[in-house]
């Protein structure tokens, strides 16, 4: 459906009858219906019996799943929530006192207009996420990352009049093209030990060789796979490029560089994960009566690759959580916080039990919602700070500007919002408040399975270090909330709309206001009824460990 899309939009901007009736808005709009419809034929899917068990297509490139089909929808649902909150062009009025003068402008262009073209590169990279879930062979899933990531590169260049947003595109770029080569190298060194690409195949070779020179290179491809991977969402200790990234980039580009990456590549480590150590489990039981050493070459690539993640979740915890005490600009500070959660989520994968992979899932979907939510919330007082009574005289720019000008890069920015902003502040204190793990909002349940699953399976050091950084990390979202309710000094610049409609909330939409309320109070009210999302989690789950 997407790709259908693709093309359909490809011949809707080629024709130039078209082009000029269609504005950049309704571009926006139809993208997002687009994704819309695309998850609803992926939900509808569901009804198809013979995907509980798996479908190979297109000669075994992709295997289609349950949990592959769930995270299709979920990632055109999520899709299609940025798209709609993109801010868009807008002109306003304004007048500026200063003591007895009173000076009228008028600011055009305040946010860069959301062009035609970023339509079809943001469908193309979720086409790319799409076919990274369900890639079952080393061809289509490097094929399908490459497509994921270009489309990533541009959007965080997408400002071409910020020098920062051209800075962080490239230095995206650098490091992305990196983490491609050493995931190209993973891949080839695993052909070049066993002669196939077909996952499924590198699974039963896992399970039945007794050749430890083959099993040895097993295992180094899959590492380096995994490195190349965990580069590429910014896990510990490879994250530094990230809060530059997401500093440097546009809020709107943030939100999807932080979400729509990280759930395709972390399904696909599911995938690879799970499967090795059930194949490795499986054949143990068959050949428990042959010799040690074909069981010891077995257990390898699992073991090598629990430590692995192990060892990164180590870090991601520790470093997400001790440096983001330390970060002043808020972007910074929520990439340090992904990083400190992609250490809860790589947790719940080495563990690898049907408890952990339950809490694996759950996390990656409430981190996804209230990560959504969070920088939604920021875009809004970005928005709102820069044209109301309490702006400062240099923000107001005649000519045209750029959306990243309009972001909020300190939190010293948000002083005082909860006495001009009550609603938004308390939405943002509760995304926080989620993010820090605290009970009954939806980020403690995903924070408390995961913890559960550790202590169930002997990971007690493990367990013992989240609980002390989830503590830790509790102190920075408390700045964060402590700047918003402290009193703002008076300011001598007034600035004031010429027309009062305009006085507040100039640049969000009804879409933006209704999407955060929604989100905001799902996560608020996740208690009142959680069986939804944690009965689909539980059958995902299932499904994976009775394939």
């Amino acid at each position: 459906m997407i790709f259908m899309s693709i093309l359909i939009l490809i011949v809707a901007i080629a024709l130039p009858l078209i082009n000029r009736n269609l504005t950049s808005i309704l571009y926006a709009r139809i993208t997002s219906i687009l994704f819309i419809y695309a998850g609803a034929l992926a939900f509808n899917a569901f009804y198809i019996q013979s995907i509980g068990s798996g479908i190979g297509v297109y000669s075994g490139l992709f295997q289609i799943t349950q949990i592959s089909q769930l995270f299709d929808t979920f990632i055109c649902l999520i899709g299609s929530l940025i798209i709609v909150s993109w801010p868009l062009l807008i002109n306003i009025n304004t007048s500026i006192n200063l003591g007895n003068n009173r000076y009228e402008v008028n600011i055009n262009n305040m946010i860069s207009n959301y062009p035609t073209k970023y339509s079809l590169i943001v469908l193309m990279s979720t086409l790319g996420a799409t076919l990274l879930i369900s890639s079952s062979d080393l061809i289509s899933l490097y094929l399908s990352i490459e497509l994921q990531s270009f489309g990533v590169y541009i959007l965080s260049s997408l400002y071409r009049n910020s020098k920062t947003a051209i800075s962080a595109g490239l230095k995206y770029f650098l490091i992305g093209g990196l983490a491609s080569c050493i995931i190209l190298l993973g891949c080839g060194i695993i052909y070049t030990f066993t002669g196939l690409t077909q996952l499924e195949s590198i699974y039963s070779i896992v399970s039945v060789s007794n050749n430890l020179s083959i099993t040895l290179g097993l295992s180094l491809g899959l590492i380096l796979l995994f490195i190349g991977f965990l580069l590429k969402i910014a896990a510990a200790p490879l994250h530094n490029w990230a809060p530059d990234v997401y500093d440097n980039s546009p809020t709107i580009v943030t939100i999807w560089l932080t979400i729509m990456p990280k759930i395709s590549i972390l399904i696909l480590l599911l995938e690879i994960h799970s499967q090795i150590g059930i194949v490795e489990n499986t054949n143990i039981l068959l050949l428990n009566n042959i010799t040690t050493i074909i069981n010891t070459v077995s257990e390898n690539t699992s073991y090598l690759l629990t430590n692995l993640l192990l060892i990164i979740s180590l870090f991601s915890l520790l470093l997400g959580t001790l440096v983001g005490l330390s970060q002043t600009k808020i972007k910074r500070l929520l990439a340090y916080s992904t990083i400190s959660h992609i250490g809860f989520i790589l947790l719940a994968l080495a563990i690898n039990t049907e408890q952990s992979i339950e809490s694996f899932l759950f996390y990656i979907i409430q981190y996804s919602i209230t990560n959504l939510n969070a920088f939604l919330i920021i875009i809004a007082f970005g928005l709102i700070i820069h044209n109301t009574i309490t702006g400062k005289l240099k923000n107001i720019q005649i000519e045209k500007v750029t959306g990243s000008e309009y972001d909020i890069n300190y939190i010293s920015e948000l002083k005082g919002q909860f006495f001009t902003n009550p609603l938004l502040s308390l939405s943002l204190a509760i995304c926080l408040f989620s993010m820090a793990g605290i009970p009954p909002l939806i980020g403690f349940f995903s924070k408390q399975f995961v913890l559960y699953s550790a202590l169930q399976n002997g990971y007690y050091f493990m367990s013992i270090v989240a609980i002390i950084v989830s503590v830790i990390s509790a102190s920075y979202y408390l700045k964060i909330i402590k700047v918003l309710h402290s009193e703002e000094e008076s300011s001598s610049i007034t600035i004031k709309s010429i027309n009062s409609e305009e006085e507040e909330n100039t640049l969000i939409n009804s879409y933006h206001s209704f999407l955060i309320s929604s989100l905001t109070l799902f996560i608020l009210l996740f208690i009142l009824k959680p069986t939804i999302i944690l009965n689909s989690t539980t059958l995902l789950t299932l499904s994976l460990f009775n394939y």
